[in-house]
């Protein structure tokens, strides 16, 4: 679909100098070398590995599960190959796939940690899932992928892949089929015999949400302010349904449209919609949809942020919350990251290690490895 000038590289310019004395600001919150400049301001590394420290070879995700890299190098050393080749196998067949299987693993990790329960099918009247939470519902997709890796791995080694492994694999995969960074993957989850419909409502961050709220439901889950900036990055790939930015066409989402460009991205966007029933589709990321790049945060400068919870982010009013150690200059890591693909994918990969590891209440101790991804085992 056309869009407007807004995504022209002199509106990025325009944008990217006008955050300078924020960038400059949030220097200090970096390593304690400035990474070099990626001038492009768009493209990385893509597909390079990144330093990540995970404080031992084994590493504790809360009392009872234990992960580690290269878990399924003794019990199943082809894992990460057929992951990789499930995933790569999908993205060719349907781009958006990639952002769909990585944020499946977002929304499984952020109700009751990673345990594989946002796969789970329901079964009224006796059991509702996650899968019809207001978040989720209409939205999530990409299962039938996960069966068909599933299959695979079942076939290749029975009862030894979790679906969370999988699912945590899967989007590490996802993010580097799309030109981004990769990471090791630590493994050694079980999957959860049961699952949480008002843990979805509650936990998973709205597209209306503002900076305090996001950081808040973070927060929640372990995850800092620093992550929630860097995850959000996440967006540079995919599409949303109009009814997720609806707010943002009334509103602009505290942004003042006072350029024609901007106007135009407002306009475009009002266009597609019209008469849609909200179910029309546009891309997070107009300028680079499918690539997993720092487009995301420029757009961000320039006004063109899709969700209002994007958008907020850039936004003087929201670049201080107070309450809490873990605060930054959200707005001025905004700008880092739009300046420094770099700097944004090492960041990211750090945040989604960090993700990975949140545990399942209480251990997750009476977990399993389901050979059905979207039901418990028969045994259980």
């Amino acid at each position: 679909m056309a869009y407007s000038t807004t995504t022209t590289v002199a509106l990025q310019v325009a944008g990217l100098l006008l955050a300078l004395t924020a960038v400059a600001a949030s220097a200090n919150m970096m390593s304690g070398s400035a990474a070099p400049v990626n001038k492009s301001c768009v493209t990385g590394s893509a597909g390079a590995a990144v330093s990540i420290g995970y404080g031992g070879a084994r590493a504790s995700a809360g009392a009872g599960v234990s992960l580690s890299a290269g878990a399924y190098r003794a019990t199943c050393p082809r894992a990460e190959e057929i992951v990789r080749a499930g995933v790569e196998r999908a993205v060719a067949a349907d781009l958006r796939m990639a952002a769909s299987l990585l944020r499946l693993h977002f929304h499984d990790c952020f109700v009751n940690g990673c345990d594989g329960s946002v796969l789970l099918d329901d079964k009224p009247p006796f059991f509702i899932g996650e899968k019809t939470a207001v978040p989720n519902a209409n939205s999530l997709r990409g299962f039938e992928v996960v069966d068909a890796i599933k299959a695979e791995l079942e076939q290749e080694c029975p009862e030894t892949v979790s679906c969370a492994d999988l699912l945590a694999i899967a989007a590490r995969d996802s993010v580097v089929v799309s030109g981004g960074p990769t990471w090791e993957v630590e493994a050694g989850r079980k999957d959860s015999r049961t699952a949480s419909l008002q843990g979805a409502n509650a936990n998973l961050p709205a597209p209306t949400s503002g900076v305090a709220t996001l950081i808040q439901k973070f927060r929640n889950v372990g995850l800092s302010a620093k992550d929630m900036v860097a995850l959000s990055g996440a967006h540079t790939i995919g599409k949303a349904r109009c009814t997720s930015f609806s707010a943002r066409l009334a509103s602009g989402a505290g942004v003042s449209f006072s350029t024609a460009a901007d106007m135009g991205f407002l306009q475009s966007l009002q266009q597609l919609c019209s008469g849609s029933a909200g179910s029309a589709l546009a891309h997070l990321d107009l300028a680079t949809p499918a690539t997993f790049d720092n487009q995301y945060y420029i757009n961000l400068l320039s006004g063109d942020g899709l969700l209002p919870s994007d958008q907020a982010l850039a936004s003087p009013l929201g670049a201080t919350v107070p309450g809490g150690a873990d605060d930054v200059d959200v707005a001025g890591l905004v700008a880092a990251y739009a300046f420094n693909a770099s700097v944004f994918f090492q960041d990211f990969a750090e945040s989604m290690h960090q993700m990975g590891r949140l545990a399942p209440g209480g251990g997750g101790g009476n977990g399993e490895v389901r050979v059905n991804c979207r039901v418990v085992n028969s045994s259980s």
